[in-house]
């Protein structure tokens, strides 16, 4: 959702020029956090310079809601969370939807007070709310763009993120948005209640209509996601049609820069005028939205029914692939997650071997394993060391092998005799870790 607010919002500043008076009543609107310095040096490689990666977050801040929508949040919350990926020739982007309940390794983060989080897993929105402990966007954002950087490899550039009364704002700048539900719908979380049908929403219905969860389908955030993209796409066409109205003009831009924080690199409206010209020319064929393979995890931990993990290897194809900025086919990653579907890690059994020599490093490894859900059958010692890392496999396991790859990075993949090798015992891949091996991704 708020990739589509803001580039449109910046092409309407593109639009309208940057005059002298746009230029005073808006650039002091946008806040800029100071991410940077707390980043550190532990950052994925930037394999494509001219390549831009933004991490776009909604903010769930119930800060001036007069306690709507929800009530008892006393850290920041994100709400979206999206990658935005535009191509170093301008000529492609591809915006891809991370599930806010997706289950991920959350980095040790500073929590805004000047102490340290833990490492652990958990909800991939929390990572905001625990850098934000104190309310510091600097810190929330901070440890939003580590979290996503250690699970997908990217290495962000920018950092997006615009609070709920600037949604609505822009929505009621452009006199309401159309939806036609199917059906009708009633979330007293988010403050909706709407009848079957196509009608015009104002701001505070739209912001509960991109918002509501349970009430519609089966309630998950996915379905979400794909209602927020429809509805940005429908207000992108509507502000556009406003672009000869100078007020709905400026009260759409005030409210967007209001809500605005950005990194400091990206806090003002010259280079958010800049960025805005630079991705003018994408056509919409070559802007793809999509979201990161992804499952329930009780198929893996039978006792979480609330979270989703993401698919492997077609979550690293999807990262990898734009870490070398190479355009996404959608239709071909929706394929490859469709064909090993019915593979989750609870069905994959391995074995851990050590080759670094470094007592208790096939123990640590395959405890990793076991938390990501997969059956860890045994751990030793891998013969005379191994300099690279590898995984062997039965050839009627090549689908097994695969999601086990995608978590282990780099790793040199085999098929083995058919029994899996003289070491392995029948229907079991071998993991050998190498002198090579850094850590697992996911």
């Amino acid at each position: 959702m708020l990739w589509s607010t803001a580039v449109l919002s910046g092409l309407v500043l593109a639009a309208a020029g940057t005059g002298a008076w746009l230029y005073q009543s808006l650039d002091g609107n946008i806040t800029g956090a100071d991410i940077e310095t707390g980043l550190g040096d532990n950052r994925p490689a930037n394999l494509s310079p001219g390549a831009k990666n933004i991490l776009v977050v909604g903010s769930d801040s119930r800060e001036g809601t007069d306690g709507k929508y929800g009530s008892g949040y006393e850290t920041m919350q994100s709400d979206t969370i999206m990658i935005v990926h535009i191509a170093a020739s301008r000529e492609w982007a591809t915006v891809v939807s991370l599930p806010r309940d997706s289950w991920v390794q959350i980095p040790s983060c500073d929590q805004g007070d000047g102490t340290q989080s833990k490492p652990h897993h958990f909800k991939l929105n929390s990572s905001f709310a625990i850098g934000g402990l104190n309310g510091d966007v600097s810190s929330a954002a901070t440890c939003a763009v580590k979290t996503v950087e250690q699970n997908t490899g990217l290495r962000l550039d920018h950092f997006m993120s615009i609070d709920f009364n600037g949604f609505k704002g822009m929505v009621d700048a452009v006199d309401g948005v159309e939806v036609c539900p199917e059906e009708p719908i009633r979330d007293r979380k988010a403050n909706l209640d709407l009848a079957a049908g196509c009608q015009t929403l104002g701001g505070e219905d739209a912001l509960g209509y991109v918002r509501t969860r349970y009430a519609v389908g089966n309630g998950s955030d996915l379905g979400r996601i794909e209602r927020q993209q429809e509805f940005l796409e429908t207000l992108a066409v509507k502000a556009q049609s406003k672009l000869a109205d100078p007020q709905a003009m400026y009260g759409f831009l005030d409210s967007f820069t209001s809500s605005l924080t950005t990194d400091a690199d990206l806090a003002g409206i010259k280079p958010l005028y800049d960025l805005a010209r630079s991705v003018q020319g994408i056509p919409t064929d070559r802007l793809t939205f999509l979201t990161v393979p992804n499952y329930p995890r009780e198929l893996d931990v039978p006792s979480d029914t609330a979270n989703v993990v993401w698919q492997y290897p077609q979550a690293e194809t999807l990262f990898t692939r734009l870490a070398e900025d190479q355009e996404v086919d959608k239709a071909e990653l929706e394929a490859s997650a469709e064909e090993s579907a019915g593979v989750t890690p609870s069905q994959v059994r391995v074995q851990v071997l050590n080759g670094t020599g470094e007592p208790g490093r096939a123990g640590e490894v395959a405890q990793e394993l076991r938390s990501a859900g997969f059956q860890v059958v045994g751990t030793g010692n891998a013969p005379g060391g191994a300099p690279r890392t590898t995984i062997t496999y039965p050839a009627e396991h090549r689908v097994h092998a695969s999601v086990l790859s995608g978590r282990v990075p780099d790793a040199e993949v085999e098929a083995a005799d058919a029994g899996g090798g003289a070491t392995a015992p029948t229907g079991v891949l071998t993991l050998v870790i190498g002198d090579d091996f850094r850590d697992l991704r996911g």
